[in-house]
């Protein structure tokens, strides 16, 4: 066999990266100590912040009032407390009291703490009257329990009628 000759091409400098490159230097490596902190996620406060109302208006679909165990509804103003004892399967309000009215609030005259004390008693008497012995469920509307919700709150829950 012959072996075959090929010329071979001698060059001067690298065309690699061109006839005038130069050959690059990489920078020397430092050492570096990074801080690691820990991993912490933290969620938000109140990702949905929703007003007590609105939360009650939801609650309200679950519960329902009956003519044996009526629903106590109690609104609270800014002055006044309206109770209710409602009916939901008949759509009827088996009572209603406020500190507004007169009978309540005139023998003798008193304050609305007192008079909602009076309320309660009021519907206690009620509730004897119409033989009903437990109610369903006490609905606040979403108020926090100030002094005439719990003037109002002693009231019943000295009969049995607030369910715990």
């Amino acid at each position: 066999m012959a072996l075959l000759k090929f010329p071979v091409i001698q060059l001067g400098k690298p065309v690699v990266f061109g006839p005038n490159s130069k050959s690059f230097i990489l920078p020397p490596r430092e050492e570096t100590r990074l801080l690691v902190k820990p991993l912490v996620i933290q969620a938000k406060g109140n990702a949905r912040i929703e007003s007590p109302k609105i939360r009650n208006r939801r609650m309200q679909r679950k519960f329902t009032g009956t003519p044996t165990r009526p629903r106590l509804s109690v609104f609270c103003s800014d002055k006044q407390l309206y109770a209710m004892l409602v009916d939901d399967q008949n759509r009827k309000c088996l009572f209603y009291g406020s500190t507004l009215q007169k009978s309540i609030r005139d023998n003798p005259p008193c304050t609305t703490v007192e008079a909602s004390r009076r309320v309660g008693e009021e519907l206690i008497k009620v509730c004897i009257d119409l033989d009903i012995s437990e109610i369903s469920t006490y609905d606040r509307n979403g108020f926090a329990r100030g002094e005439r919700i719990q003037a109002f709150e002693i009231a019943i829950a000295h009969h049995g009628f607030l369910p715990r």
